[in-house]
Order: C-alpha cells, then sequence, then structure tokens
C-alpha cells in the first residue's frame, strides 16, 4: 500500500527523514523533490560497465540549460531521504513527462535503509531548457509485509553528490569470489 500525504506528514521527523522539508511539496500520495543545480556527465563514448567512467561536473546556471537527446545526465536531488520502514519510490512528475523529460532510466525503487540524496537519470525525447532546483520528481513509500532484516548498505549508501555507475564494484566483488 502507498501511504498517502497525510500520512507522510505524520511520519516526518520520525520514521520518515525528508531534509529540507516543506509542507507544500506534500501531494496526495507523494512529495516533491528538487533538482540540485549540479549535473555529471558521462566523457566517455563507449561506457564500460566493468571500469570507472570518466565523468564531468556541470552546473546549472539559473537561466536554465539546455539537454540534449540522446545524453545521459545524472542529477541529484536537492534532498536528503531516509526511511527503515517504507520502501521509497521515485518518479517523475507528470509535467515534466510532459516535456519529454525522464528523471530515471531503470532505478526508481530505492531499498529499505537507503539514506542519501538520490542520484536522478535524466534523459529528454526533444532538447528542452531545464533549470536549478525545479521540482522534478516526486517520492512515494510504500508499506511493506513482513519483518525485514536486511536494510540497505550498498555502494550507493549515504551519497550526496549524483554518482555515477559503481557496476564495475560488482564485477570486482565475483572475481574475488571465484579466486
Amino acid at each position: 500500500m502507498l501511504l498517502t500525504g497525510n500520512e507522510i506528514k505524520k511520519k516526518i521527523g520520525k520514521e520518515i527523514i525528508i531534509e529540507p522539508y516543506d509542507e507544500k511539496k506534500v501531494n496526495p500520495n507523494s512529495y516533491n523533490l528538487c533538482l540540485h543545480n549540479e549535473l555529471i556527465v558521462y566523457e566517455e563514448d563507449v561506457l564500460d560497465m566493468k571500469k570507472t567512467n570518466k565523468v564531468k561536473k556541470i552546473i546549472i546556471p539559473e537561466e536554465g540549460l539546455v539537454l540534449k537527446p540522446g545524453k545521459l545526465y545524472l542529477g541529484r536531488t536537492v534532498e536528503y531521504t531516509h526511511t527503515d520502514n517504507y520502501a521509497p519510490m521515485l518518479e517523475g512528475r507528470s509535467s515534466i513527462g510532459r516535456l519529454g523529460i525522464s528523471v530515471h532510466v531503470t532505478a526508481g525503487v530505492g531499498d529499505i535503509g537507503f539514506k542519501g540524496t538520490w542520484t536522478l537519470e535524466i534523459s529528454c525525447i526533444e532538447p528542452v531548457v531545464i533549470y536549478p532546483f525545479v521540482e522534478i520528481c516526486q517520492i512515494m513509500y510504500h508499506t511493506v509485509e513482513g519483518d525485514c532484516d536486511i536494510k540497505y548498505r550498498g555502494k550507493y549508501y549515504g551519497q550526496v553528490d549524483a554518482k555515477e555507475s559503481n557496476m564495475y564494484k560488482d564485477f570486482k566483488q565475483k572475481e574475488l569470489v571465484n579466486n
């Protein structure tokens, strides 16, 4: 089941942490999160999941930045979130989607116990100007059934900045196990 906006408000500061928090961003069953002014983009022409791929940082100026189709931009939320009791899920706002902007490729579901800012995997269908600190996505909280004795402590736990893929660590871990 999905928490309503009223339930999110009741649990803020207790079972749900959103910092900074603004009650005006509460929706009927979600909370709007904002895009920070920093993006990172890959510098490689071909990405290799077994390696660390080079990235560069871009600052979104107040007058906006044109996103180009066919390019992946990794942004982050302004807000830091944490919960040990609910499964968080991130989706783009409908107004953002209607401009042809996607805010995640496949990583919209968070694990119980995740804490940090959210890395957004931003792409667009056609050129579009984006602005810093715009409400770009919404977080929803799903109740879970059963005991959960496994809390997320993975490779993105506690992240603050937008974070490129750490998939290469999975390969290194497999190599250690196989040797």
